[in-house]
Parts: structure tokens; C-alpha cells; sequence
């Protein structure tokens, strides 16, 4: 068997497939998620701290040149090593809402596993002794 058929074995089984799914699903909603942080929490939670822009808290870890402007971007455009913690705490936020949602639809969904009632079990095969003995009582039964 060549190697590009077992690709084609491998590529093509279910499992790889949802994989892929998930993994196109997760970036886009990782993306959704990421602007609900930047755009709708972190606003409000940066007016309750006093109007703070947490992307652009820094710590400047070397000579900032005279006539640089104080911002996180101006400090990296003049080549200034920056700890850029802001940024880090936005991240942090984006993690722990898009662990929250994710745990809150897997409880869901673990949920309506349990409430769904389970199939009905199949009753078990007739042996074949069984077949034979009714089928020769009804032979009997047609000819008597």
C-alpha cells in the first residue's frame, strides 16, 4: 500500500474530519470571543477602574528616547523592551470567558445526555433450536 493511499485512509476517517471541524469552529470562535473581551468587557471594566486601557499598561525595561510618545506601540516602534503585563492580563480575561463557555456548553450537553432515555434493548435472538421446534409445531398444526 503506497503512502498516499494510507494518507487517504487516514485523512478521510470521521475522527480527522471533526477534528478538523472543531479546530476551524474553535478559531472562529476564539475570534468572537476575543472581541466581546476587547470591545465590550474591557471598556466597562476599565471604566470602573478609572477609564484604564489595560492593553496599553507596560513597563518600560530599558532607555526610553527623549520625544517618544508614552504608549505601548511608540515605546516598540523606538525599539524599547517592553513588559507589556496589559496585554497579558487582556489575554488572561479572553482565556477564562472562553473556558467558562466552553465548560457551561459541555454541562449542557452532558445534561441532555442524561435526560435522554436510552434505546430500547432489543430482544435477544430466538436460538435456532426454538425456530426449528415452532416451525415443525405449525407444520403439524396444517396438517392435522
Amino acid at each position: 500500500m503506497g503512502m498516499m493511499q494510507e494518507f487517504k485512509e487516514f485523512a478521510v476517517k470521521g475522527n480527522v474530519i471533526d477534528l478538523a471541524v472543531g479546530v476551524i469552529i474553535g478559531g472562529a470562535f476564539g475570534k468572537i470571543v476575543a472581541s466581546m473581551v476587547e470591545d465590550v468587557i474591557m471598556p466597562i471594566v476599565g471604566s470602573v477602574f478609572g477609564k484604564l486601557d489595560f492593553t496599553n499598561l507596560y513597563i518600560a525595561l530599558g532607555k526610553v528616547p527623549e520625544g517618544t510618545a508614552p504608549t505601548l506601540a511608540a515605546l516598540k516602534e523606538a525599539g524599547v523592551p517592553t513588559l507589556a503585563y496589559g496585554n497579558f492580563i487582556t489575554v488572561a480575561i479572553n482565556f477564562a470567558i472562553l473556558a467558562f463557555i466552553i465548560f457551561i456548553m459541555i454541562k449542557q450537553i452532558n445534561r441532555l445526555k442524561r435526560e435522554a432515555p436510552p434505546a430500547p434493548a432489543e430482544p435477544p435472538a430466538t436460538p435456532e433450536d426454538v425456530v426449528l421446534l415452532r416451525e415443525i409445531r405449525d407444520s403439524l398444526r396444517k396438517q392435522g
